[in-house]
């Protein structure tokens, strides 16, 4: 691995921006400072609208800067690159059309069965994504204090993805935020992404640094501490920032 990481990858909810809330400026323009000098990925379980809204609505990067950008939406089953005029999908990993309605009926039902299926929401519990099916269960629009408040402890949704995961045996079920559960197919998670995108790019894993702030072995980004990559776990948006600023000085330094 070479000193300076060569492509830095980050999670987003709570990582690069409060969970579905838009990236402040302060991280916007780290985040700017850094495409400069180093191609970044958002790897997420978001779709690619969440991505615009929460990102790059609030990105003040040109067009040089975004063709250092790399999206991967739900998991890396979508991946998109910009080439200086807009975002385009270089591939995308749906479910067929039987495995979504299968995947849709059984959250559904067991989050009804286990007494998880909440009266009062904020937006769409259940999401089609295409590649990914997402169970939000306060909404997808929940305030972040209500989702804290929901499963402080993540119980509820361990509950709810083995209960899934065993009428889905090949899909792949997993906990995604704080209050979600995600399912896409079997294999699919933050390493799969990662290993596509170093794929893509040409660039090793060992060159890379993933930020994320659920590294934990219950977390949604702990897959790319089994695949090895080196990582960086962060509390939120405001201890990325402040990574992200230093590493932006190193990289000055080094090239004065």
């Amino acid at each position: 691995m070479t000193d300076h990481p060569r492509l830095i990858a980050f999670d987003l909810d709570d990582t690069l921006a409060p969970s579905k809330s838009p990236m402040p400026a302060r991280m916007g323009a780290a985040l700017t400072a850094l495409l400069e000098s180093v191609p970044v990925c958002i790897i997420s379980g978001g779709h690619f609208g969440q991505f615009r809204d929460q990102v790059l609505a609030h990105l003040p990067a040109g067009p040089e800067q975004l063709t250092r950008l790399h999206l991967m939406p739900t998991c890396g089953t979508r991946y998109l690159r910009h080439d200086g005029t807009e975002w385009g999908q270089v591939y995308a990993h749906d479910l067929t059309d039987a495995e979504r309605v299968g995947a849709l009926a059984a959250v559904e039902g067991e989050a009804r069965r286990l007494g998880l299926w909440e009266e009062r929401t904020w937006g769409e519990i259940l999401e089609d994504r295409g590649s990914q099916i997402t169970f939000s269960a306060l909404g997808q629009q929940a305030p972040l204090a209500a989702k804290k408040a929901w499963d402080p402890t993540g119980e509820k949704k361990a509950r709810l993805r083995d209960a899934v995961a065993a009428l889905l045996p090949d899909l792949e079920v997993r906990s995604g935020g704080s209050t979600s559960v995600d399912i896409t197919r079997a294999g699919v998670d933050k390493a799969y992404g990662m290993e596509r995108l170093a794929e893509q790019t040409g660039i090793a894993l060992p060159d890379m640094l993933f930020v994320g702030d659920r590294l934990d072995p219950a977390g949604n980004d702990y897959p790319v501490v089994r695949l090895g990559l080196r990582t960086r776990a962060v509390k939120d948006w405001q201890e990325t920032a402040e990574l992200v600023e230093g590493i932006v000085a190193g990289l000055a330094v080094t090239r004065a």
